[in-house]
């Protein structure tokens, strides 16, 4: 049960929803390009801002349009792209090659998840159509230990040593970049959401800022969410079974707050998390804050 579970919620990262423009003054509107927004212009504890046009968070990149190319360039000065899908997500789904920019893969999903997808028959569930895997999801729902195994998610990924690994390799890769940088994962939701927080919280972002930040992926999913949350609604479902919908189609906020309180208990805080686990130091988080933060 656990295998599938978690295969079909790789799967699921992979599948292209059609997200609404986030809410967000951030957002940014690409035609090919879902749940898209800048950093830029959120601001720090210590009263700074994040430079606008220079750090983006999204989906992928396979469906990008030409305008979309001649934004990431013209506007943001896109000179690396961070990938933290499987390699399979993508080959299934390549970013479009952008000239002159460096395309880094660093999949973040810890070693069991993978081998929990390996192990399972997940040809056939990626040749699911999208209808097939969200039947799949609504029997899932109501399934008690399928919803514990999707609250436990987030904690496997910030307590696996791989993942670990890459996120601090994304944050030194952000540091070294010459131009604007963009990350991702296949919804840019889950594993970019990561991404971002320990980003943000390097730069010296508080919690609400952190957290706010990861729960726009809801507004980008909203329709989506809506849709199959009132399925399990209609089918009978419980609170946890909407939950676990609401967690697999977009994000799950609650989630997100437990792993972070997670973090606090097992590794002091967030700022000596990133330091001691993610291996990026003070001075390094020093020099990424001179880089990125402006005062106002």
């Amino acid at each position: 049960m656990e295998n599938e579970i978690f295969a079909t919620a790789i799967v699921l990262f992979g599948m292209t929803f059609a997200a609404q423009v986030a809410h967000s003054q951030r957002a940014i509107a690409f035609s090919g390009i879902e749940n898209a927004r800048d950093i830029g212009t959120l601001v720090m504890q210590n009263g700074q801002t994040v430079r606008a046009g220079m750090l983006v968070r999204s989906g992928n990149l396979s469906q990008a349009t030409d305008g979309d190319v001649v934004v990431l360039k013209g506007k943001y000065h896109l000179t690396d792209v961070f990938d933290f899908r499987l390699e399979a997500e993508a080959n299934a789904a390549p970013d479009r090659i952008i000239d002159g920019v460096s395309y880094i893969h660093l999949s973040t999903l810890p070693k069991a998840l993978i081998e929990g997808f390996a192990s399972s028959d997940s040809s056939d569930m990626a040749s699911m159509d999208k209808k097939g895997m969200m039947e799949t999801l609504l029997k899932y729902a109501m399934n008690p230990k399928a919803q514990s195994m999707a609250r436990q998610l987030y904690p496997i990924i910030v307590t696996d040593s791989t993942a670990q690994h890459y996120y601090g390799a994304f944050l030194r890769g952000v540091l070294r970049a010459e131009g604007g940088v963009l990350w991702h994962c296949s919804q840019g939701k889950d594993r970019a959401g990561w991404a971002s927080a320990f980003l943000l919280a390097a730069l010296g972002a508080s919690r609400e800022v952190i957290v706010e930040d990861f729960d726009l992926s809801n507004q980008s999913y909203a329709r989506q969410v809506e849709a199959m949350t009132a399925k399990v609604r209609d089918a009978g479902g419980n609170d946890e079974a909407v939950a676990f919908m609401r967690a697999m189609i977009g994000v799950s906020r609650e989630n997100f707050e437990s792993t972070l309180d997670l973090i606090d208990q097992r590794y002091g805080s967030l700022s000596q998390y990133i330091e001691n686990l993610l291996g990026f130091s003070k001075e390094e988080q020093q020099q990424l804050r001179k880089k990125y933060l402006i005062s106002e």
